[in-house]
């Protein structure tokens, strides 16, 4: 048997939950929701995702802008091959297979010091970054910001666990609603900054010392909870993982739609301007896209529990698919809304159901950490090749119906995933229906 019955209280929450003649106890009786020390730390992880892959959502800014000024001599398919927009949500997604276990043994706080800082200094070193130089911005754009939103990404979700148990679902996705909303600040300050009189470098140190300043909030507000001890080492948490039916398909997913679910988000800005759209409006395409995203990461954790986390995640993966494949109509600005819009809500449907779905599916909260890295890292690679795969297919001629039809194809493969684990948990009966 892959999984066994302690898992039934955390798979109830993959489809939507019924009454139950013989309620299952909870595995955490004395944790209470809430409280000022437990929003504190809602407040500064909210803060953590607003400066941490809510800044690399707004890389779109940077595509279009080194596209078309700073780095004119590489072609899009470079910029992305060369991955300096796919490689630090990689790195950032990779590197919970470090943070993970490191999280786990109650170093969450190290963790999130040295993330900070290196989120910092690698904005502070792109803004001495000249035209051209295309390996100064890929090591300090490109490693250093992954590095660093990696060592924070996944435990400032997870640290939430410790101080929420009915409403944790609920209380991840207004912590995941930090990164739609730091993709919405971000690239207004970044167009204005870039593409205005400040330039380059004042525009990239001006957002340098607002990052700086609410990573400095952040790690102050947060605090921990004692988990118990770990249960095991990572060959063994990983040696479960590799005998779990539902885990190894999530994980599968993951990967698969990843390789085109970043295609929007990368590309739709730039897509605007070369189809003619007034520039102006280009710059708010991912705002647009973003504050879609916003709602759509804050809200949904009050249906997930009715819906299920699972279901929401299928739904939001094949509407995403289908936007994908949209793109090959994007002509005007009608069309341009519309995309963002409703790409923006299931996006932000399907990132605020990530790790509420790691959570679900982990039976022992010791290990959580663990398996958010397992299953995160082999993510990561859905998302390197992904960009760099569309850019070589979008080509200088900025033929977009190739690329748009394999991000769309492709994510659509992994939401198939989705739906078979979906008939599993059915067919055995794991989720009370």
């Amino acid at each position: 048997m892959f999984v066994t019955d302690e898992k039934l209280d955390g798979l109830e929450e993959l489809g939507p939950k019924q009454p139950s003649a013989s309620p299952t106890p909870s595995l955490e009786p004395d944790l209470r929701d809430g409280g000022l020390q437990a929003w504190a730390t809602v407040f500064g992880c909210f803060l953590m995702q607003f400066c941490g892959f809510g800044y690399l959502s707004s890389f779109g800014v940077y595509q279009d802008f080194y596209t078309r000024i700073y780095l004119s001599n590489y072609p899009p398919s470079a910029i992305s091959i060369r991955w300096i927009g796919a490689l630090p949500s990689f790195l950032a997604l990779s590197g919970t297979l470090i943070s993970g276990p490191l999280y786990d043994r109650g170093w969450f706080y190290h963790l999130m010091v040295v993330g900070a800082l290196l989120q910092s200094l690698s904005l502070f070193m792109l803004s001495l970054a000249k035209p051209g130089q295309f390996y100064l911005v890929f090591i300090v754009q490109g490693v250093l910001a992954g590095i660093g939103v990696g060592l924070t990404y996944g435990p400032s979700i997870a640290v939430v666990s410790q101080h929420f148990s009915k409403r944790r679902t609920l209380v991840m996705s207004l912590v995941a609603s930090g990164v739609p909303c730091g993709a919405i600040i971000h690239p207004i300050m970044l167009n204005h900054l870039l593409n205005g009189p400040v330039g380059f470098s004042r525009g990239v140190l001006t957002s340098a010392g607002f990052v700086s300043a609410l990573l400095l909030m952040a790690c102050l507000s947060m605090r921990t909870r004692a988990l118990p001890t770990p249960s095991g080492s990572y060959r063994i948490v990983a040696r479960k993982c590799s005998r779990d039916v539902l885990f190894i398909l999530m994980t599968a997913g993951y990967v698969v739609f990843r390789v085109g679910f970043f295609f929007p988000l990368f590309y739709l800005q730039l897509d605007s301007v070369k189809h003619g759209i007034d520039v102006n409006f280009s710059f708010y395409s991912l705002v647009i896209l973003n504050a879609a995203s916003f709602v759509g990461r804050s809200t949904i954790g009050i249906v997930a529990s009715h819906v299920g986390v699972l279901n929401l995640t299928i739904i939001s993966t094949v509407v995403c698919s289908a936007l994908c494949i949209s793109m090959i109509a994007l002509s005007d600005i009608g069309s341009v809304i519309v995309i963002a819009i409703i790409y923006g809500y299931f996006s932000g449907v399907y990132t605020a159901m990530l790790v509420p779905m790691v959570a679900v599916l982990t039976p022992d909260l010791s290990e959580l950490g663990a398996r958010m890295g397992i299953c995160f890292t082999f993510a990561g690679f859905g998302g390197l090749v992904g960009g760099p795969i569309a850019g070589a297919l979008l080509s200088s001629q900025y033929r977009w119906l190739i690329p748009s039809l394999f991000s769309g194809f492709i994510s659509l493969v992994g939401s198939s995933l989705f739906v078979v684990e979906r008939l599993i948990i059915n067919r055995r009966g794991l989720a009370k229906r």
